[in-house]
């Protein structure tokens, strides 16, 4: 009896064998894997795609903007001045350093937590550099053809182009602020602890002044345009929230720029002025340990 009496119109004994066919062959991923390859672990396949890289710049920029708007706040402290600690005047922000060098203390040897924390963000910022190369590369082949015109090219890359220049400024703008204000090489006058000293011997040079207030603004384009966008690559991006979004992102941007420009403007206009006569927090740690 013929096989096709019983099948579904349409269907042939062609169309079962092809079926056959596609089901021995087995389920069809994205990335193809030959017979007896490894396939590579879960987390690495899903960053190897688009997705993944945006995913991981959306992460590793919210550790960013989580670490900008955290450490320019405690540097808000600078603008309390001093106060009174073991019966001696002392810089607020001092103690404020002190603090995160002795965070997890006794758990941790001092400073070992403070340092994890910079190795987290270190490899945030070295994670968000790769995401962001691995999908202009990708953009390139997906689009070899050149915008038709200047203006669909302006209109069309202007974020993308400024986020790009403005990530360099930034990311040369940290390895010089861990110089000056971290390691110290970079400010002859350096002590180390001593924060507010650090400060004021470092931003009233007119020079490394400017500096900061021109890579804090680059700072500031590269928050709006990346808090704006990262809703978007974690596919938060309902046209309903447009504006919400904008404002968010204009604000936090706008907040840390004026906030971290404010420092080298007052240390210029001598509001920020390091006193010789403050004791400082070393000091008064080692009269008390003894």
């Amino acid at each position: 009896m013929p096989v096709g009496r019983f099948l579904p119109n349409g269907w042939s004994p062609c169309s079962l064998r092809t079926m056959s066919q596609t089901l021995r062959r087995g389920p069809v991923s994205g990335t193809a894997v030959g017979r007896g390859a490894k396939r590579k672990p879960f987390l690495l396949d899903f960053y190897s795609t688009a997705v993944g890289k945006k995913y991981v710049m959306a992460i590793t920029g919210i550790i960013g903007i989580g670490f900008v708007v955290s450490h320019m706040i405690g540097n808000l402290k600078v603008y309390i001045g001093t106060v009174t600690e073991g019966g001696q005047e002392v810089y607020d922000i001092d103690i404020y350093g002190e603090f995160l060098r002795d965070i997890l203390v006794p758990i941790l040897p001092r400073t070992v937590f403070l340092w994890i924390l910079r190795g987290v963000l270190i490899g945030a910022v070295l994670l968000h550099i790769h995401a962001a190369y691995g999908l202009t590369v990708m953009n390139r082949k997906a689009r070899p053809v050149k915008y038709q015109s200047a203006r669909d090219y302006e209109v069309a890359n202007f974020a993308s182009r400024t986020m790009r220049w403005t990530g360099i400024i930034v990311v040369l703008f940290i390895l010089w602020h861990l110089a000056d204000l971290t390691w110290g090489f970079a400010n002859p006058d350096f002590v180390r602890g001593e924060v507010y000293r650090n400060l004021d011997a470092s931003l009233s040079r007119i020079p490394v002044a400017i500096l900061y207030i021109v890579a804090n603004i680059a700072l500031g384009i590269h928050l709006f345009h990346g808090t704006w966008s990262l809703f978007q690559s974690m596919g938060w991006n309902n046209p309903k929230f447009n504006q919400w979004r904008k404002a968010l992102a204009a604000g936090v941007a706008t907040i840390v720029v004026v906030g971290n420009v404010s420092f080298p403007i007052m240390t210029l206009a001598g509001v920020i002025e390091f006193d010789p006569d403050v004791t400082s927090v070393h000091e008064l740690h080692e009269e008390a340990s003894e």
